[in-house]
C-alpha cells in the first residue's frame, strides 16, 4: 500500500498506509500486515506499549483534519493507521466507521492500541463526496462478506461513532448470519430526538459555516479539558505548564474554525441529510441484529441523547452492553482518559474466533492498564505498604520474587487472606517485577455478566478480566499450565476468604490433590506461599456464624448457599461485615520451588500425590507461622514508622522491613 503524505509540519499527520481503491469487490488480502512477532500471548508481550498519553493534545487531529479538508478528493476508501504498529498473531480484523463529519481521523487517539490486537482500518469519506447512506452501507458490507469468505470462523468488529453507529446497526442487520462485534459510541439513530436537529433548525438563516461553527462548540467538553490537566499535575507536572497546555487545547479547539472557509457551501445540508437517512435506515433494522453489541454511552453528550439512546437500544438488542462515560462529551474517542481497548477485553468481547475462550484469546495488561490498577489500589498499597520475600533453591529466604522461578509453567499454592484481599498487590508485583501475568483461579461468582458498567473507574471485576483471571475449572488450570503461564491457586477458596473471627491465617483444604497431579502432567514447577496480615487491617463485625444464629438464619443461610452454587454445602457463608481499624502491613513469602518435571510417580501413585499434596500444605503452614513470628521484628510494621520513613526518604522509596 501507498503511504499518503500530508503536506503539515507536524511530524506525525503522515499517518496513514492508504488503498486509494473504491470498496467493492476488494480483497482482503490487500490489507494483511506483513510483520508478526512470536510470544506466549499471539506475539504480544506483557506490559506492552498501548500508546494512550501519546497524542496528548488536539493540534494533531486539526491539523490533520486540515489539511485533509484542503487536499482530499475522490470517493471513500480505506486508511490503514501508520502508528498503529505490528499487530498480534491472526488478529482479528475491526473496521472503524467515523462519524458525520466521514475524515476517519476521530480513532487517532486510539490508532496503536487497538492497532496492536486488531488489523485496522479506518474508512475515510472525503468533506466533497456526496454518496448515499445505502450504498456506503453496500461498500462497508462488501469488505464484511469478503473478509468473512476468507476467514469464515473469525469475528469481525465494526467501530461505528456517532453516524458510524448507525452505519454499523445497518450492515449487522442485513448479515446477522455472519460473525459481527459492533462497538457503537453515541450512535446517532437518536437524532430525531437531537438537540442538535433543533438548534440547526433555528440558526438555518445562519450561513453554512456559522451552523458548523455551533456544532462545534456544542461539541467540545471543556470539562474534560480541565480533568486532563488535573491528572497532569496528578502525575508530577508542573502546574503552570498543565495550565498552557490547557489553554493551548482550548485556543486550538475554538480557532480550528478556519477549516470551515474551505468547506463546499452545501456540506452542511448534505450531511444532515445523510444523517437523518442513517438514523431512520437503522431504526427500521434494529430487531434484525444479532451481533453483539457494546455501547460507549456519554451522559453530557451536548448533541444527542446519548445516554437515554443507549437504554433504548439495549431493550432493542438481544446482546448488548452498556458502558457509561459520566462525565464525557460527544467526541468520546477525543477525549482525555477514554481507553476503548481495555473496554473491550474487560467486556469479554475480544476474541479470534466464533466462541470466547479465557486461556487462548486473553490479551496480558498494558502499561496503561498496570496505571490504572496503581490508580485504583494506591490507597490500599498505602495503608499496607506490602513486604514480599521468596526462598532461593538453597533455602536462602530474601527480599523480592527473585527465588520464583523466571519462566512458566508455574503454579502458586497458598492460602487466601479476607476477602482476597491479597490478590491486586501480588498480581501487581509480579507484573512489575517479573513482567509475569498472575492468572488466578476464582469462584464462578466472581465472574458476573454485566450488561451496564459506569466510567468511574474499573471495578474488582474488570480487573480480574484484564489479569487473566479465569472460573475454577481443573480445565482451565490444565489448560492455563498446557500454555506455560503462572497460575494462583487457592485450595481453600471461599472458606478461606470469607472466614469467621478467630480463624484468621487459618487454612481450609480439601482432601482432593488433583492439582498436584496436573503439575507433575504438565512439568511445572510448584511454589507455596503464605500471606498474612489482614488482622491488621479490619475488624470483623459479623459472620455467617452470627447470622446463622438470629432468627431464620439458618434457612437464609442455606438459601444464599444454594443460590452462589458453592462447593462445600457444610460450610454456609455469606460476605462477612466488617469495619477499619488502624492498619498494620501485608507480608508475603514464597516457599523453594519444587519441580515437578519427571515426578512420574505422582501420575501413578495415589499414595506418592497424597504425600506431596501434604508437604505442599505444610510448608504453605509453615510459611504463615513464620511470618507471623518474623513480622515482630519489623520496626516498621506501624504506619506511624511507616509515614515518618517515607516523608524523609521520599514516598517511592521501599520501606524496609524484618531482617530474612
Amino acid at each position: 500500500m501507498a503511504t499518503l503524505s500530508l503536506p503539515v509540519a507536524h511530524p506525525q499527520v503522515s499517518l496513514w498506509r492508504q488503498g486509494r481503491r473504491r470498496l467493492h469487490g476488494l480483497p482482503s488480502c490487500q490489507f494483511r500486515h506483513a510483520g508478526r512477532v512470536q510470544s506466549s500471548y499471539r506475539g504480544l508481550e506483557a506490559l506492552y506499549d498501548d500508546g494512550y498519553g501519546t497524542v496528548k493534545d488536539l493540534d494533531y487531529f486539526y491539523q490533520a483534519l486540515g489539511q485533509l479538508v484542503e487536499h482530499d478528493s475522490g470517493p471513500p476508501c480505506w486508511l490503514c493507521p501508520v502508528d498503529a504498529g505490528s499487530t498480534v498473531e491472526d488478529a482479528p480484523l475491526m473496521l472503524y466507521l467515523p462519524g458525520v463529519d466521514g475524515m476517519g481521523m476521530g480513532l487517532c487517539m486510539h490508532h496503536k492500541a487497538l492497532g496492536r490486537i486488531f488489523e485496522l482500518r479506518c474508512l475515510h469519506i472525503p468533506f466533497h463526496d456526496r454518496t448515499p447512506f445505502e450504498e456506503l452501507v453496500t461498500m462497508v458490507e462488501d469488505v464484511v462478506r469478503a473478509e468473512h469468505s476468507t476467514s469464515p470462523n473469525k469475528p469481525i468488529y465494526l467501530l461505528g461513532n456517532s453516524f458510524g453507529g448507525c452505519l454499523a446497526l445497518a450492515v449487522a442487520a442485513r448479515n446477522p448470519r455472519i460473525d459481527l462485534i459492533l462497538v457503537l459510541v453515541n450512535p446517532a439513530t437518536s437524532f430525531e430526538r437531537s438537540e442538535i436537529k433543533k438548534l440547526l433548525s433555528v440558526f438555518s438563516p445562519l450561513s453554512n459555516n456559522a451552523c458548523i461553527a455551533i456544532t462545534a462548540l456544542l461539541n467540545y467538553n471543556i470539562d474534560n479539558e480541565v480533568n486532563m490537566a488535573l491528572s497532569r499535575m496528578q502525575s508530577g507536572q508542573h502546574p503552570l505548564e498543565a495550565l498552557i497546555r490547557l489553554t493551548s487545547n482550548m485556543s486550538t479547539s475554538l480557532k480550528h474554525t478556519n477549516i470551515l472557509d474551505k468547506l463546499p457551501k452545501d456540506t452542511l445540508k448534505w450531511k444532515l441529510k445523510l444523517m437523518k437517512r442513517a438514523a431512520q435506515y437503522a431504526n427500521c433494522r434494529l430487531q434484525s441484529v444479532t451481533a453483539e453489541v457494546l455501547l460507549l454511552a456519554s451522559c453530557d453528550d451536548n448533541l444527542l441523547p446519548s445516554k437515554s439512546e443507549a437504554y433504548r437500544l439495549q431493550n432493542k438488542i438481544p446482546k448488548s452492553k452498556i458502558f457509561f462515560f459520566e462525565k464525557h462529551g460527544h467526541s468520546l474517542l477525543l477525549e482525555h482518559g477514554v481507553h476503548v481497548s481495555s473496554i473491550i477485553k474487560c467486556a469479554g468481547l475480544y476474541r479470534h474466533s466464533r466462541r470466547y475462550h479465557r486461556v487462548f484469546d486473553y490479551i496480558p495488561p498494558s502499561t496503561t492498564e498496570l496505571k490504572e490498577v496503581d490508580k485504583a489500589s494506591i490507597d490500599l498499597l498505602f495503608r499496607t505498604c506490602p513486604a514480599m520475600f521468596s526462598t532461593l533453591e538453597d533455602g536462602t529466604v530474601v527480599r523480592g520474587l527473585a527465588g520464583v522461578p523466571e519462566d512458566g509453567p508455574v503454579l502458586l499454592v497458598g492460602n487466601h487472606m479476607l476477602l482476597g484481599i491479597e490478590l491486586i498487590s501480588l498480581a501487581a508485583e509480579f507484573m512489575r517485577h517479573k513482567k509475569a501475568v498472575v492468572r488466578g483461579i476464582a469462584h464462578p461468582l466472581l465472574f458476573p455478566k454485566k450488561t451496564k458498567t459506569w466510567s468511574e473507574g474499573h471495578d474488582f471485576f474488570d480487573f480480574l478480566n484484564l489479569w487473566g483471571g479465569v472460573p475454577m475449572t481443573y480445565k482451565y488450570i490444565y489448560e492455563l499450565l498446557a500454555t506455560g503461564e503462572f497460575v494462583l491457586l487457592y485450595p481453600g477458596g471461599y472458606r478461606e476468604a470469607l472466614h469467621c473471627k478467630g480463624e484468621e491465617h487459618s487454612i481450609f483444604w480439601p482432601e482432593q490433590t488433583e492439582f498436584v497431579r496436573m503439575a507433575a502432567q504438565c512439568n511445572a514447577t510448584i511454589v507455596p506461599f503464605g500471606v498474612v496480615g489482614e488482622d491488621d487491617l479490619v475488624n470483623l463485625l459479623c459472620t455467617f456464624d452470627n447470622i446463622r444464629s438470629a432468627p431464620f438464619g439458618k434457612e437464609i443461610m442455606r438459601a444464599y448457599s444454594k443460590h452462589l452454587n458453592l462447593r462445600d454445602a457444610k460450610h454456609e457463608v455469606i460476605f462477612p461485615g466488617v469495619c477499619m481499624k488502624i492498619p498494620g502491613r501485608f507480608y508475603y513469602r514464597f516457599g523453594k520451588p519444587i519441580p515437578m518435571r519427571g515426578r512420574q510417580d505422582v501420575l501413578t501413585d495415589r499414595r506418592a500425590a497424597t504425600v506431596l499434596y501434604a508437604h505442599i500444605k505444610s510448608e504453605v503452614k509453615g510459611i504463615i507461622s513464620y511470618l507471623l513470628e518474623k513480622r515482630e521484628e519489623d520496626e516498621y510494621r506501624k504506619i506511624s514508622r511507616r509515614l515518618m520513613f517515607m516523608a524523609s526518604q521520599g514516598f517511592n522509596t521501599q520501606v524496609p522491613s524484618f531482617d530474612p
